[in-house]
């Protein structure tokens, strides 16, 4: 990678392959955090962890059953941050599987009233061959965990853990062992436990720099008045995609040089024309690479063009680049009220590059023009006002307490529902805002109620019955301005009292609803750890099923049962678990997928497992 310079925009990572194992290892545990999140980008980590990489979120949302069995293998074992609030929101149905994204995502507040915007994975796997090392790896983003089609940046570090506490890990272990205690609503124990584990292991995290640089830091904002600041330079480049003018200026004193800086058209209109001018030079992405050599995205929470942030700074015979999450915005830099995350890389200059060499025509500005002062007029302030105004209802919303109840309708003459209703603690202010309305992300806006008057009065909100694989702790809200200038549509979720416990079974069933979908899932529970191609394969429609449709020997599928057998049963104890499930699942029995044929070979299987056991007890 010598031959390229610094940040060359030819040089891409695909997210799924940078959560994948190294060869040899499988996924063991992960922390992440991010300022937003869509679910469907959600559910498909899971896959990329435990099963197989793909080339885009869409091709794994095409396998129901490896959205499934990936969350099932990673139960437990992942946690993510989020910022209360920011969980995106659709009007159409979210699919049913989104709910087991319910013990996983936590939703967070910044300490010091700002934004949670760190990007970050901390991830760790263990080994397939005893007496290899534990590893662990680190990923800094500028991108969240949402559909995003921008221009982002991205370091990944590898490492091994040793015994040894290194002091340069402080502010990651500060971090994420602080996240537990940010959460809007209670967290569970084993969330709790989960990532304290992994802050420890971050603490003694030994890493393989990236070629050309000699050291790295990290810095956290956010927790402090201590507030982490490029520093004086020889020059400096800025990439931030959110700009104000007191932070522009406050980095241009650093550079005893005119800075250059890459920033987006909207945020420079915004910006006085003379702080701009004491910078060499003002850019922004041109068009054709905003949008991905012209690609479109019809998604409306699909976000293009820059979203990349650096600050590259020459100081002496070094180049220092820092990346991670934090904008040239007040909040980020001088108020230090959101949490950031920031890792620099120092390197020699002649191997790292420069300013000019990193952020001109040899770097990212190929995909850069001029800045026009001209091409965009200031956003209206009474915009902004009222989008400040909703941004607060949100915020009343997501950390007031809400919670939610659901109770059976007693019917006769239908099938199981219930009832939902959302309960609020105390009145909550919503000013500003001129309507509200609130459905289950699982049911969409179709089935939306109104909620604002009832909220304000402090009163519950009936959200309709619906059928047990449609409950969820997840709701979407959908807020406007009373001046119409802005509205807000998002989710969040809540606590739910009277949930059944047999819904994860119920969603378990509607999934594996027949006889192929059952051999499918059966060939994704005996694909083999660390083996993303097979799980790859047995996650494809019509793949694995069609012998038993057919006959009751398929000699493959028996074959993969007894090599789990022979390498301890792991594999065949996620099996007993499925049956259970799907037998505990439905009050129709003649609706379960399971074979009648597969009953009895499984019950050989069985009594050959508990053998097995009690062998190993003896």
């Amino acid at each position: 990678m010598l031959n390229r310079p610094t940040l060359d925009p030819e040089t891409r990572v695909l997210y799924g392959d940078s959560l994948q194992p190294p060869p040899g290892y499988v996924f063991d545990a992960a922390v992440a955090t991010t300022f937003s999140l869509d679910f469907e980008t959600a559910l498909a980590a899971p896959v990329s962890l435990a099963l197989f990489a793909a080339e885009n979120r869409d091709d794994i949302l095409t396998h129901p059953l490896a959205l499934l069995e990936g969350a099932e293998r990673i139960a437990g074992r992942l946690v993510v941050y989020a910022d209360a609030g920011h969980l995106h929101g659709q009007g159409r149905p979210h699919s049913r599987l989104c709910s087991l994204l319910e013990r996983i995502i936590v939703e967070v507040a910044a300490p010091r009233g700002g934004a949670f915007h760190p990007k970050l994975w901390a991830l760790r796997y263990r080994p397939i061959r005893a007496g290899d090392p534990i590893l662990v790896r680190l990923l800094i983003l500028s991108r969240n965990l949402t559909r995003d089609r921008s221009w982002d940046i991205s370091l990944r570090l590898d490492g091994k853990l040793t015994r040894r506490v290194d002091a340069e890990n402080r502010p990651l272990f500060d971090l994420v062992s602080s996240l537990p205690d940010l959460a809007v609503a209670e967290v569970s124990e084993d969330a709790r436990e989960l990532t304290n584990s992994v802050a420890q292991d971050l603490r003694r995290a030994e890493w393989t720099l990236p070629e050309r640089f000699d050291e790295v830091r990290f810095a956290v904002n956010g927790f402090s008045n201590k507030v982490w600041q490029p520093g004086p330079c020889a020059r400096l480049g800025i990439i931030s995609p959110f700009c104000d003018g007191q932070t522009l200026e406050l980095l241009r004193n650093f550079s005893r040089t005119q800075p250059r800086l890459l920033s987006r058209p909207d945020e420079l209109a915004c910006v006085d024309a003379d702080v701009l001018d004491n910078f060499e030079q003002v850019a922004v992405l041109d068009e054709m690479a905003a949008s991905e050599d012209g690609e479109e995205d019809a998604s409306p929470n699909a976000i293009q063009g820059l979203h990349a942030k650096a600050f590259i700074a020459e100081v002496s015979w070094d180049t220092v680049l820092t990346v991670g999450s934090g904008n040239a915005t007040r909040p980020a830099l001088i108020s230090g009220n959101n949490v950031e995350l920031f890792a620099s890389l120092k390197g020699k200059r002649s191997k790292v590059g420069s300013v000019d060499d990193i952020m001109g025509e040899k770097g990212f500005g190929r995909l850069t023009r001029a800045y026009e002062r001209s091409e965009l007029p200031p956003v209206d302030p009474a915009i902004r006002s009222a989008e400040a105004r909703l941004d607060e209802a949100r915020r009343a919303l997501c950390r007031g307490g809400l919670r939610l109840r659901c109770e059976r309708v007693d019917d006769q003459d239908s099938e199981a529902l219930w009832r939902v209703w959302l309960i609020p603690v105390e009145p909550i202010v919503l000013a500003g805002v001129a309507s509200l309305s609130i459905w289950p992300i699982t049911r969409g806006d179709g089935h939306a109620c109104d909620g604002l008057a009832a909220l304000r009065e402090g009163v519950a909100v009936d959200l309709g019955a619906m059928p047990m694989v449609d409950l969820t702790r997840f709701l979407a809200f959908r807020l406007a301005a009373e001046d119409g200038l802005a509205s807000a549509l998002f989710s969040t979720g809540l606590i739910m009292e009277g949930l059944p416990p047999e819904r994860h079974a119920a969603i378990l069933r509607w999934v594996i609803d027949s006889r192929g979908a059952f051999f499918r899932y059966l060939r994704l529970l005996l694909s083999e750890l660390g083996d993303p191609f097979g799980a790859a394969l047995a996650a494809q429609e019509g793949g694995g099923g069609a012998g038993w449709e057919a006959a009751a020997d398929d000699a493959p599928l028996l074959e993969d049962m007894v090599r789990a057998l022979c390498r301890g049963g792991e594999r065949l104890y996620a099996i007993e678990r499925l049956m259970t499930r799907l037998e505990a699942g439905g009050e129709d029995p003649a609706g379960n997928p399971i074979p009648p044929e597969f009953r009895t070979l499984w019950e050989a299987f069985r009594i050959a497992l508990q053998d097995q056991g009690d062998s190993r007890a003896r």
